[in-house]
C-alpha cells in the first residue's frame, strides 16, 4: 500500500491530519467505532485524554487483527461529547496519536455528538485502511 499525504499549499496549514490521503492498495479494511471498552465490555477511563487512549489502542487492535499497521490508516473520525473539552487537551491526545500511530496522518474529522451508544463513552473513532 502507498500513501500519499496532500496538503494544498492554497489550504491552512494542517495540523494533526493531512487534508487528502492518496491510498493505492488492494485490500480495504473498514474499522467499527472503538470506544474505550475493555476485554469485559465496561468503558475505562474517567477522563477524555485516558478513554482517546483507549480507543484508539482498541482501533489500532482491530487493524492489527486484520493484518494492518497504523501507517495503512486513510481515514479516521474521531467523535466526541465535547468538542470544547477535545480541543482543550489537543496536545495531550496529539502526542498519544504520535506515541501510537507516528507522524504521517490520515485524512480526519472530530465531530461532536450528543452521546455514544455507551452513556460513559466521551470518544469514538472509526475509520478504514489500505492494505497491499
Amino acid at each position: 500500500m502507498t500513501a500519499e499525504r496532500i496538503n494544498p499549499p492554497d489550504l491552512s496549514p494542517p495540523t494533526g491530519f493531512s487534508h487528502a490521503v492518496v491510498a493505492t492498495g488492494t485490500r480495504v479494511v473498514f474499522l467499527a467505532g472503538q470506544t474505550a471498552l475493555d476485554t469485559d465490555g465496561k468503558v475505562t477511563g474517567g477522563t477524555l485524554p485516558e478513554q482517546f487512549t483507549r480507543a484508539l489502542t482498541n482501533l489500532l487492535t482491530a487493524l492489527r487483527a486484520a493484518g494492518g499497521t497504523p501507517a495503512d490508516l486513510a481515514r479516521v473520525t474521531v467523535y466526541t461529547t465535547d468538542v470544547a473539552a477535545y480541543r482543550t487537551h489537543a496536545r495531550e491526545l496529539g502526542r498519544t496519536w504520535r506515541r501510537l500511530v507516528g507522524r504521517d496522518y490520515p485524512a480526519m474529522a472530530v465531530v461532536e455528538v450528543v452521546r455514544l451508544w455507551d452513556e460513559q463513552a466521551m470518544v469514538e473513532l472509526d475509520g478504514f485502511a489500505l492494505l497491499t
